[in-house]
């Protein structure tokens, strides 16, 4: 459409001046000139397949567009409205939703979590009275990340808090922080029973509809129902690989959430207006406020590398969200990662700059942060810093430390030594009451284990500990030096087995199961009845398929299958009963009492 000369250069003065309002003079001209080529050459040098990123400032969305591929196989290019899993940039979505709560009244921050869920219960005395919805969302709890017992276990969402209760603390509750994801799982319980409905419908009710974030969902199974989401990737030999979704519907409230640019830049614009959404308070301002404000000062391996360069302040956090300073500006952020996807989103509130990049590899990490930099530094007119020179030196240091640490361990082998016994009698169930249980089976001469959903082969390291080799394909790569040490008892039967899931706690003990055949009410019937011993009557009876066994003048001892014919006096170490039972017969002939000062026999009556 024609328009007069003097029409189109008032149009230009008015988009110069609207320019130079919205961005600092150094800036005005093109903040963006030539990003799309570096970003591209970003990518290529880190091996992303795609991305999502927006940018909004001063309440306008500046970009959301992909770049790369959501699918790389075939050259599908991801865009604005291409979905990925933003891992734990949920955590300031349950956050918030606690927010909400308080403001309606069914919730407050500072009210011990029992008074809402009498049943909630940690390994820590103290911090089970004491929590609050505010420690939920602020890793204060004392727990350690405890990853390993959700990752792959398969435990439902209500089995994970059972559970709680036997994770042991690697600090006492306040003391200092540590990143813990079982903590907002548990956040999103303590919505779920104040509410009344789940974690999921509120915050899709209470914060993505009102925000418009009508494709965002809550699991990778849903995500991948749309017609426009990013498969996951990871790298194999510096070659992109796509690699399987993971599940983790069981921790949501931790990081399900999958979005996309366009509608991430929503949420980010939303914690700019602190809770509002146009003209609607969404959460309080007050509220809002609180979540970018300091809870909990970050210490720790953390808290070094978070801060690590001059220009990133100390950092604390906040409810759901770190908080820090940028160049000397206020400067609020948080990440996400889960297998095959990274995010980051983060945002200057005083000059209302905010930035989203959701990554679809989790081969690195560095890209998202190294993007989101770069924008900061091109909107605020700044000198460049070049943030990715000094991610390559990093990552040349970690490499060669890494490198260093596996010879000095390979360095502490014993050489020439055996396992105390034949392989065959390690072969077997072992339980921890957290983490479940890890079986190790014996075929072709090596054992393989079975522990925490993944599978495993093993190698003799020394003496009676087993190593997960180096070199395995995928997932399992993690594991390499991996190693598991068994212990056997009094009796010299292997009785328990170590894994080292948790790093500041010891090795955690899985204790062994009797054969599985020995729960068999048919089998322990066969077992009860009355047994004497130099005139005294000892009498085994099943109670709700399990045996017990009375000696008069003691109480009633409940005896735990071992294997075999063999069973543990419940509470007792070293105390075993052994019943003798023919093949074919239909009742136990005898049994014998093993104790730490003799053997004895008794027979049946």
């Amino acid at each position: 459409m024609y328009r007069p000369e003097s029409v189109n250069r008032w149009c230009v003065v008015a988009v110069l001046l609207v320019a130079l309002v919205a961005f600092p003079a150094s800036a005005a001209k093109d903040p963006f000139k030539g990003f799309d080529k570096w970003v591209e050459e970003i990518m290529a040098e880190w091996n992303v397949p795609g991305l999502g990123v927006a940018v909004v400032h001063d309440g306008e969305v500046l970009m959301a567009r992909g770049y790369g591929y959501r699918n790389y196989e075939e050259k599908i290019p991801a865009d604005g409205d291409t979905l990925f899993a933003i891992g734990s940039n949920t955590k300031s979505f349950t956050a918030a939703l606690l927010g909400v709560l308080v403001d309606e009244g069914k919730l407050e921050w500072d009210e011990p979590v029992r008074e809402y869920m009498p049943d909630f219960r940690l390994h820590d005395s103290v911090a089970t009275e004491e929590m609050t919805a505010r420690d939920l969302v602020c890793h204060r709890s004392g727990l350690p990340r405890h990853d390993l017992v959700w990752l792959q276990t398969g435990f439902s969402r209500t089995e994970l808090y059972e559970l709680l209760r036997h994770l042991e603390p690697t600090a006492s509750f306040r003391s200092i922080f540590q990143y813990q994801n079982l903590m907002f799982m548990t956040a999103g319980i303590l919505a779920e029973r104040v509410a009344g409905d789940s974690w999921e419908d509120q915050v899709r009710r209470e914060l993505l509809d009102p925000l418009g974030m009508v494709r965002s969902n809550f699991s990778v199974d849903t995500m991948q129902q749309d017609d426009n989401f990013s498969y996951a990737y990871g790298e194999e030999d510096d070659v992109i690989e796509r690699i399987p979704f993971r599940n983790i519907d069981a921790i949501g409230p931790a990081g399900s959430i999958n979005s996309s640019a366009n509608e991430m830049a929503k949420y980010v614009q939303f914690h700019l207006d602190y809770g509002k959404v146009g003209d609607e308070q969404i959460l309080s301002e007050a509220n809002a406020r609180a979540m970018q404000s300091p809870q909990m000062v970050l210490t720790g391996p953390l808290a070094a590398r978070v801060s690590e360069d001059k220009e990133i302040g100390p950092a604390s956090y906040g409810l759901g969200l770190m908080v820090s300073t940028y160049r000397g500006r206020p400067y609020v952020r948080h990440g996400g990662g889960i297998d095959g996807f990274v995010s980051a989103m983060e945002w200057l509130p005083e000059d209302r700059i905010g930035v989203v990049v959701l990554s679809n590899t989790s081969a690195s990490g560095t890209v998202p942060s190294l993007i989101v930099r770069n924008v900061f530094d091109r909107l605020l007119g700044m000198e460049p810093i070049d943030w990715a020179e000094r991610a390559r030196k990093r990552e040349k240091e970690a490499e060669e430390q890494a490198e260093k640490a596996k010879e000095e361990e390979a360095s502490g082998r014993k050489e020439g030594t055996a396992p105390s016994h034949a392989l065959e009698d390690y072969v077997g169930r072992y339980e921890n009451p957290a983490y479940g249980v890890a079986e190790f089976t014996l075929e072709d001469g090596a054992l393989t284990a079975d522990a925490i959903g993944f599978t495993v082969p093993l190698e003799h390291y020394h003496y009676d500990i087993f190593a997960v080799p180096e070199g395995l394909d995928g997932v399992l790569e993690g594991f390499g030096g991996f190693k598991m040490t068994f212990y056997y008892n009094k009796q010299g039967d292997i009785d328990r087995v170590t894994l080292p899931l948790q790093p500041g706690l010891d090795d955690i003990e899985f204790l062994r199961l009797g054969d599985e055949s020995m729960n068999d009410p048919a089998f322990l019937e066969k077992l009860t009845g009355d047994y004497t011993v130099a005139g005294t009557v000892v009498t085994v009876a099943l109670q709700e398929d399990r045996l017990t066994m009375t000696v008069p003048g003691q109480p009633t001892y409940t005896l735990e299958p071992d294997r075999g014919t063999t069973f543990k006096l419940e509470g007792l170490d070293g105390f075993s009963v052994e019943f003798h039972l023919d093949e074919g017969a239909d009742h136990a002939g005898a049994l014998t009492s093993h104790q730490p000062n003799g053997s004895f026999r008794a027979e049946r009556k």
